[in-house]
């Protein structure tokens, strides 16, 4: 009996038993699992504390990831999961090189077929910058997560093991793909572009100026609306092609501010400068003829809002940014500025472009 006989034999007699409607769930189930590949980082999500009482008390990156996963043996219900220690680190202590190595084995992974989605576990500290440096620099359709917790996964009501289930949950789905580099926290899903840490004791720290994308609820994503800022594919950075990231420093705006720092950075080899500054991205007056000097010298002067909660720079308000030739963040904060300034100077010096940049990321 030949193999299309033998097949269409057997559908009829699970139609006749009743049997197909099963058959067709389970395989449809078996066939729709996705494959995630978790890279872990380090950061408190793999931290431990002496105690269960001790949930801001604790070590960060002691946690393996093979620990990390058998810990949530759900994972396997959403999908077909493979870990990769790839640092453990606390996330204040990673540097560009760190920040290069991952993306360039993310977009390695992006490219392979067997590879449907991609889960970074992360430390909350710089889980943001490293989202956005993603988010500008990994050329891929598929949906790439970051997750990281608030407290140890040894703490009482610990949020590491549903946040991670929730990001392999997103990222197994097809429907987060295109949407650009995302980040799962307390049930939520953020842009990589737009998050930020609010606050360091709360499980709700992470909250985006702009709203949430989406939400996820026992491991079904929910969508509310869509990023429109350029992203990976539309991005003009490639991660294959970048080796190094120029040197930019952050001096913070505040009451009775000097100089002092915004020299130093730029005596320290910087070639590019954000200024955190109050409200508008204020510039003290002491601190003016200072930026004017050193943007003649080459260096680029960037002013955003040190505010939390969506600062929101405009140009040629505050200070004559025309005139000195300085650039504005736009709406990003100090910390991702800084990020998109270092990536925008491995293309250009030119402030005009750097602001064309600023206005589409």
């Amino acid at each position: 009996m030949n193999r299309s006989l033998l097949l269409h034999r057997l559908l009829g007699l699970a139609l006749t038993l009743g049997f197909l409607p099963c058959w067709q769930q389970v395989h449809a189930q078996t066939a729709a699992k996705a494959q995630v590949v978790i890279l872990a980082t380090g950061g408190t999500i793999a931290g431990a504390g002496a105690s269960a009482s001790n949930s801001a008390t604790y070590q960060a990156a002691k946690v393996p990831v093979d620990k990390l996963l058998a810990s949530v043996p759900e994972l396997s219900n959403l999908a077909t999961v493979h870990g990769e220690q790839v640092f453990q680190i606390a996330s204040e202590s990673l540097t560009n090189e760190h920040l290069l190595t991952l993306a360039k084995r993310v977009s390695a992974l992006s490219k392979q077929a067997d590879v449907d989605g991609i889960v970074i576990t992360h430390g909350s500290d710089t889980l943001e910058e490293t989202a956005y440096f993603l988010t500008l620099t990994v050329h891929t359709r598929k949906p790439i997560v970051l997750v990281g917790s608030m407290r140890p996964g040894t703490a009482l009501s610990a949020d590491g093991a549903l946040n991670l289930y929730n990001a392999v949950a997103t990222a197994a789905s097809a429907s987060s793909a295109d949407k650009g580099v995302l980040v799962v926290m307390n049930d939520e899903v953020h842009s990589g572009r737009d998050v930020t840490k609010s606050i360091n004791i709360r499980t709700e720290a992470f909250k985006s100026p702009w709203g949430a994308l989406g939400m996820v609820v026992e491991g079904k994503t929910y969508w509310f609306r869509a990023p429109v800022k350029r992203h990976t594919l539309q991005s003009e950075f490639n991660i294959d092609r970048i080796t190094t990231l120029p040197k930019v420093d952050i001096a913070y705006g505040y009451g009775t501010a000097n100089d002092t720092a915004h020299k130093a950075f730029a005596a320290s080899g910087a070639k590019a400068l954000i200024h955190a500054g109050t409200g508008n991205g204020s510039v003290a007056a002491t601190v003016v003829p200072s930026l004017r000097e050193l943007r003649l010298q080459g260096i680029q002067v960037i002013r955003s809002a040190r505010v939390m909660g969506g600062g929101f720079v405009l140009r040629n308000a505050e200070q004559p940014d025309d005139q000195y030739d300085w650039v504005v963040a736009h709406d990003l904060n100090p910390q991702k500025a800084r990020i998109l300034a270092s990536l925008a100077l491995t293309r250009t010096n030119d402030s005009r472009e750097i602001q064309r940049m600023f206005m589409e990321y």
